[in-house]
């Protein structure tokens, strides 16, 4: 995991909005405003880290192997909230569940089982996962 650095520069973006995955029309401008991508995707700067996915585990959430995860350390984790946690000294990212004084974690994944959480495992809960970032795997860097 990688601890966010300092705000400073604050990069800023052109934002568009709204952005229609239908027929577009050509009438509509939607310039809006500039888009500060870290404070969208970071509202606890002291508590906030990056990690990089590794598996397929998550992939009905959206989370694929390779995406950057935003974690908030600060958020009190839920019940159906997703996690990172750490069991036995492993780092992993699960959709948390709790009944009673029961604690799992699962995957969106059907492959993989639930994980039920033993006196005898090292377990935390590490932080609250807030923000997916992924790279669109067809886009084409070079000519046609």
């Amino acid at each position: 995991m990688q601890k966010r650095g300092k705000k400073n520069p604050k990069t800023k973006y052109l934002y568009i909005s709204p952005i229609k995955a239908g027929f577009p029309s050509p009438a509509e401008e939607y310039l809006e405003t500039v888009l500060d991508i870290t404070s969208l995707v970071i509202q606890n700067p002291n508590s906030t880290f990056f990690g990089r996915v590794k598996g397929n585990s998550m992939e009905e959430e959206g989370i694929k192997d390779q995406d950057i995860i935003v974690i908030d350390k600060s958020i009190k984790p839920q019940s159906g909230n997703i996690v990172v946690c750490t069991i036995d000294g492993v780092f992993v990212i699960k959709t948390l569940k709790i009944k009673g004084k029961k604690i799992a974690l699962e995957s969106s994944n059907a492959k993989y089982k639930a994980i039920e959480i033993k006196k005898e495992n090292e377990f935390e809960i590490w932080g609250t996962v807030t923000w997916t970032i992924h790279k669109v795997s067809n886009v084409r860097t070079r000519g046609l």
